[in-house]
């Protein structure tokens, strides 16, 4: 659902907290405390917009079904983080490198250190949404204060080309923008005033793994509270998919390297062949029919 708002107030993540005055005052181990003591509030307010988020996953659940992508738009360190979080998709999840594309202000050049006035380019935001985006897919804009604009001319270009879209801030007032869900973390006044790489940037780190992650369980990519899409590619991580396999089935390791080998190091193929008695080829059929849903080719092979 959007959210309108008629009049802007100041975003919190600029006003100066009460709580850390003359920090620079205090002995080190004081300055920690207190900096961890702001951090414990941002798990609590990240558990206040679980429903939008929920939201937002279901969007991009839809979006990646329909064979659209997942794009993250964002400036500075919410943009880095944006970038991380879409990297490590392909190794935890096999994810596909298209799926989730990752877009900073400023391009690469930005990932390592500021680019002036990157931030508020609109028409750099708008440019590569809609030069990349489609219908089928969801846009999710990452901006603490709710008013970047690139990230806001980025999620209009989006709704232009019929994309779905949603922002994430720590603003929970941030003015008429044009999103689907407003993800809105209020993770209040910064410890050092307008420092958005602290609470506001902690919050971000937090709703971008726990929005990913369940992107993935919901497509099949996790069985239980295992990796079964990661491929064997090396050594280590052969002996990391034996060692899912054991805990999964409860089978012996001859039997699951036996089992993998016989997959072609697919490890979901092995799984479903491992709990289902099934042979390779039945199990690799069933799993492409479930698209690529464990339990459903489980359910599909004992019918």
């Amino acid at each position: 659902m959007s959210r309108d708002h008629a009049i802007r107030v100041a975003s919190p993540t600029e006003q100066t907290n009460p709580h850390t005055r003359d920090i620079d005052l205090l002995p080190t181990l004081d300055i920690l405390q207190l900096l961890n003591r702001e951090d414990r509030t941002v798990p609590e307010a990240v558990g206040r917009v679980l429903p939008e988020l929920a939201e937002a996953v279901d969007l991009a659940v839809t979006a990646l079904r329909s064979g659209g992508r997942v794009h993250y738009v964002g400036a500075g360190t919410s943009g880095r983080l944006a970038v991380l979080d879409a990297a490590e998709l392909i190794p935890t999840f096999n994810a596909p490198p298209d799926w989730f594309i990752a877009h900073q202000a400023g391009g690469p050049e930005a990932y390592q250190q500021a680019v002036e006035n990157a931030e508020d380019d609109e028409d750099a935001g708008a440019r590569e949404i809609r030069a990349q985006g489609s219908d089928k897919d969801f846009v999710l804009g990452l901006a603490a204060s709710g008013r970047t604009p690139y990230v806001l001319s980025a999620l209009a270009a989006a709704k232009e080309v019929g994309a779905t879209t949603a922002l994430l801030t720590s603003n929970p007032n941030p003015g008429e923008v044009p999103a689907d869900v407003v993800i809105a973390a209020d993770t209040g006044p910064e410890p050092i005033s307008g420092s958005t790489r602290m609470k506001a940037g902690t919050a971000q780190k937090l709703v971008l793994t726990a929005f990913s992650t369940t992107v993935m369980i919901k497509l099949g990519r996790v069985y239980s509270n295992f990796m079964v899409s990661m491929l064997a590619t090396n050594a280590k991580l052969r002996g990391r998919t034996i060692n899912i396999l054991q805990e999964a089935t409860g089978a012996s390791e001859s039997a699951c390297a036996e089992a993998l080998t016989a997959a072609g190091d697919d490890l979901k193929t092995a799984l479903v062949h491992l709990l289902s008695g099934a042979d390779v080829e039945r199990s690799a059929a069933a799993l492409a029919v479930a698209d690529g849903q464990v339990r459903d080719a489980l359910r599909a092979l004992e019918s």
